[in-house]
C-alpha cells in the first residue's frame, strides 16, 4: 500500500481518545501526523506544570483546558484534521454518546478504576468498536516488558504490571512508547478493516 493510498483511507476515519494526558495527547498527535480525518477527544482537566514531563503540551499552555491545548497543537501539525472536543468527565452514561460513530476508541486514563469503567462500558455498550488500552507504562527502562496483545475487540499495549507511584512515576519515554504503540495499533486496525480495502 502506498503512502497516498494510506492517506486516502485514514482521512475518512474517526478515532476517539478518552483522556488527553500522557497517553492521550501523544497518541492523538501521532494519529494527526499520519493524516487521520477526525479525532474525538474528551477530558475535563487543565494543563499543569507537572504534566510537561510526559504530555504533549507546552509551558505557555499551562492553565488551558487540555482539550483546547491539544486541539491547538493538532491544528498546528495538520489543519486538515478535524478535532471534536468534549470538556467533560467521561462516565458510563456519556461514553456511548460521545464516541458514537468512532471507528476505534483509545483508552488513555491514569487511574485503574477509570480504565476499568471505560473498558466495561465499551465492551457492554459498544462491543463492535475496537478499544485500544494502555496498561502499565510507569517508570523507565524495562523495554522488554512492553508488549501488545489482543482479546477480540480489546487491544492491550503496555507491560500490564507497573503501577504508577512516587517511586515509579510516569515519565516521557515509557509513556511515549505505549502511546505510540496505541497509535500504531489504531492505524493497523483502520488499514486492515474491510472498509479499508482498495
Amino acid at each position: 500500500m502506498t503512502i497516498a493510498q494510506i492517506a486516502e483511507i485514514l482521512k475518512t476515519k474517526i478515532v476517539g481518545i478518552a483522556g488527553c494526558g500522557g497517553l492521550g495527547s501523544n497518541c492523538a498527535v501521532a494519529l494527526a501526523r499520519v493524516g487521520l480525518g477526525t479525532l474525538v477527544i474528551a477530558d475535563f482537566d487543565i494543563v499543569s506544570q507537572s504534566n510537561l514531563n510526559r504530555q504533549y503540551y507546552f509551558s505557555d499552555q499551562i492553565g488551558l483546558k487540555k482539550t483546547q491545548a491539544l486541539r491547538e497543537n493538532i491544528q498546528r501539525i495538520d489543519s486538515r484534521v478535524k478535532v471534536i472536543s468534549h470538556e467533560t468527565k467521561l462516565t458510563r452514561e456519556n461514553i456511548p454518546v460521545i464516541f458514537q460513530g468512532c471507528d476505534v476508541v483509545v483508552e488513555a486514563f491514569d487511574l485503574a478504576e477509570e480504565k476499568e469503567m471505560l473498558i466495561e462500558t465499551m465492551l457492554g455498550e459498544m462491543p463492535l468498536t475496537p478499544l485500544v488500552v494502555g496498561l502499565g507504562m510507569a517508570g523507565w527502562g524495562m523495554n522488554e516488558s512492553i508488549h501488545y496483545r489482543t482479546a477480540g475487540n480489546l487491544h492491550i499495549c503496555g507491560d500490564e504490571i507497573s503501577e504508577i507511584s512516587m517511586e515509579l512515576p510516569p515519565i516521557a519515554p515509557r509513556v511515549g512508547i505505549v502511546a505510540n504503540m496505541q497509535a500504531n495499533v489504531v492505524v493497523e486496525i483502520l488499514l486492515n478493516s474491510k472498509k479499508a480495502a482498495i
